[in-house]
């Protein structure tokens, strides 16, 4: 078996966003493994359009090449990190349509999260692993949530996700679940 890619996807695309650079926290922690590769994906390379498809691409091949180009991405992985901002008690809007314009290229993956907002992003990271579980995907269990307290000196330029020492054990034990799973996944699916 080759080593599973994992995708560390940003969810934000505004241009006052953290979330490029909580990505990169989480690669640097991930890149010291062996058993996962990882990459990380901008929504803002995949400029899509707010879905206008006939239906879903389980039906229907997509006619947008933006998304036929985030459905090949998406279907070379073989597990996720969503790094994802609370907006308004849920996950971004660019981060839904982009899990909308695809749709087989998400089953049988694992899936974490790492989030931030005034609640950690709980009930964003709640929603999304309710969408992945309608996307045939397996949320792990443990995910990394930064609280207010820490996350307003990061969005305001006073501090970096680094600066936050307690942090890296967490994402440690996320990738560990990430691991798991994502190997569990991608054996069950090659032998079908």
């Amino acid at each position: 078996m080759n080593t599973p890619k994992i995708g560390i996807i940003i969810s934000s695309t505004r241009g006052a966003r953290v979330g490029e650079q909580a990505a990169r926290y989480v690669e640097s922690i991930a890149n010291k493994r062996t058993d996962l590769s990882f990459e990380v994906i901008d929504l803002r390379d995949y400029p899509m359009p707010f879905f206008d498809e006939v239906a879903s691409n389980a039906y229907v091949p997509s006619t947008n090449e933006v998304a036929q180009k985030w459905q090949k991405k998406v279907a070379s992985l073989d597990g996720f990190i969503f790094v994802t901002a609370e907006y308004n008690n849920s996950i971004t809007a660019a981060l839904k349509n982009a899990l909308d314009y695809a749709y087989p290229e998400w089953n049988r993956k694992a899936a974490a999260y790492f989030s931030y907002g005034s609640a950690g992003g709980a009930r964003a990271v709640q929603h999304l692993r309710d969408i992945c579980v309608e996307l045939q995907m397996a949320p792990v269990r443990h995910s990394v949530l930064v609280q207010g307290n820490d996350f307003y000196p990061i969005m305001n330029g006073q501090k970096q996700f680094k600066d936050l020492g307690y942090l890296e054990q967490l994402v440690e034990q996320m990738l560990d679940q990430l691991s798991w799973w994502t190997l569990a996944l991608k054996s069950a699916r090659e032998r079908s």
